[in-house]
């Protein structure tokens, strides 16, 4: 086993945006790390487009392969410049854990999908690279997701407190941390997915900037009620999802009508995280006294407000309270679970995923 305390790693991610690779390096303290630098590195326009299309169900086999080596390069290229803008040599980082660009997740069906080959990452960085996190998990009866969760604990967990964290990336993720009890996490719902497939399609725009649309417009009563009498919301955990439930044609078919405008449907989107979100707290029976966000949808001041007025007994902050930047979370997370592999110690937790067994995560690929 290796001692994974004390040591360097670099954390590799892409979201459902697919948009760019988020890069984070990180120095291991016993079970906690340090941000030490980080930044996000752009797709190029066409391969931003390219996995958008994969992810829909577009494109043969050699196109996946295709698309697995330039993403690989992309993320190797991100873990580069990480190292560049903190002045670090690469021979001092112990590993990179990559998580890679996921295509398509169907945990029903024994299987999710990362792109991003590790070996081309592992052979240009001169790191060795630890990649496909969710197989194991997934081979041991799990959801292979969410992950995150045993980094939230090893971080934010306080002994006689119970605490939320709540990660807003495409997928909104919430994690329950109870002194005294096993972490309670799944996926709730959809947080920023929605939103940025509206404004891609009807404004040629990756996202809502500042929230801007969605303040714009107001809440359609029977749409809200309608997406939110999917059976989805009111399955029990372990559960896991992704674009691939919702989705724009996941919202069509579920319209009692015409969609309204996209002002109107940008509110209802975020008023419907925020509702999810309540009704998850609510079935577990908790308020937490704080609910500690973080991902991109941190960002969005409609989304967080609206997310604030669902929960009026609970304060809404971020992880920068926690002294951790809410950015840059999941990257950390995957830098740390390097950490975790190579150390021969397990990565999931049944409790959230349903595994039947604790197990190593990733597969190692050395340069």
């Amino acid at each position: 086993m290796n001692d994974s305390s004390d040591a360097l790693y670099l954390g590799l991610i892409s979201g459902t945006s697919m948009d760019g690779v988020d890069a984070a390096l990180v120095r291991r303290r016993g079970a906690g790390v340090e941000l030490l630098a980080a930044r996000n590195t752009p797709y190029p326009s066409r391969l931003n487009h390219e996995l958008l299309n994969a992810a829909s169900g577009q494109g043969s086999c050699e196109t996946l392969g295709v698309l697995d080596v330039a993403v690989g390069d992309v993320f190797a290229h991100a873990a580069a410049s990480v190292l560049e803008a903190a002045g670090v040599d690469a021979g001092t980082v112990t590993a990179i854990g990559s998580h890679g660009q996921t295509l398509l997740h169907r945990p029903e069906r024994g299987f999710s999908l990362q792109i991003g080959d590790p070996a081309r990452i592992a052979l240009a960085t001169g790191i060795t690279t630890v990649a496909d996190f969710r197989r194991a998990d997934l081979a041991a009866g799990g959801e292979g997701a969410p992950l995150a969760p045993v980094f939230h604990r090893a971080v934010f967990a306080q002994g006689d407190e119970t605490r939320a964290v709540l990660n807003l990336g495409g997928i909104s993720n919430l994690t329950l941390l109870q002194p005294g009890a096993p972490v309670l996490a799944f996926d709730v719902g959809p947080a920023n997915t929605l939103s940025d497939a509206l404004l891609r399609d009807t404004r040629g725009e990756a996202f809502d900037r500042d929230g801007a649309l969605a303040a714009a417009g107001r809440v359609d009563p029977a749409l809200l009620e309608a997406l939110l009498a999917d059976p989805w919301f009111e399955r029990p955990p372990p559960k896991s999802t992704g674009p691939e439930l919702f989705n724009l044609a996941w919202v069509r078919r579920r319209a009692p009508a015409d969609l309204p405008g996209s002002a109107d449907l940008a509110a209802t989107f975020a008023e419907l995280l925020a509702a999810s979100v309540q009704r998850a707290l609510q079935g577990l029976g908790t308020e937490p006294a704080r609910l500690y966000c973080c991902g991109g949808g941190v960002h969005n001041p409609e989304l967080m407000r609206r997310l604030a007025a669902a929960l009026p007994g609970t304060t809404v902050a971020t992880t920068a309270d926690l002294g951790v930047d809410p950015d840059w979370v999941e990257a950390m997370c995957f830098a740390w679970l390097a950490g975790e592999t190579l150390a021969g110690r397990p990565g999931n937790l049944p409790s959230v995923t349903g595994a039947r067994q604790a197990v190593v995560l990733g597969s190692v690929h050395r340069p």
